[in-house]
């Protein structure tokens, strides 16, 4: 057992003290699809939305708002031949400034949490970790 397995399977969570590369070693081990957007570089919501769109390997069609990540992040499939299916995704170095305030991050969070309800009607795990980055200009 991982300290994944001691989670909710539906979770949106603050990273807090775990590593990101323990994270990805215990999604790897449950057989879940490890999904990691590093917005880092981002300073307002385009920059988010296009970390996400390039971390999540969204489609072409992806809109670059709330409403098209929902649908998008849906649609995703836990790796096959999981014994449990699951994702585990990490939004992390999400900013905390005038272009991207706590607001816009809390919308972000719903929008996380309405997707582990819709994982959850299917039977599917999802866990969604995010970090902020303090600061960010």
């Amino acid at each position: 057992m991982t300290a994944l397995d001691r989670l909710p399977a539906q979770a949106v969570l603050p990273l807090g003290a775990r590593r990101p590369d323990a994270l990805r070693r215990q999604a790897e081990r449950a057989g879940h699809r490890w999904l990691h957007a590093d917005c880092s570089a981002a300073h307002d919501k385009a920059g988010v939305m296009a970390a996400l769109a390039s971390g999540l390997v969204l489609p072409a069609h992806f809109g670059a708002n709330l409403d098209a990540l929902y649908d998008c992040l849906t649609d995703l499939e836990p790796s096959q031949g999981a014994a449990g299916p699951g994702l585990v995704l990490l939004v992390d170095g999400l900013p905390d400034g005038p272009g991207f305030d706590a607001g816009q991050r809390e919308a972000l969070l719903d929008v996380l949490r309405d997707a582990a309800d819709r994982f959850a009607e299917r039977g599917i795990a999802f866990r969604a970790f995010h970090s902020v980055r303090r600061g960010a200009r």
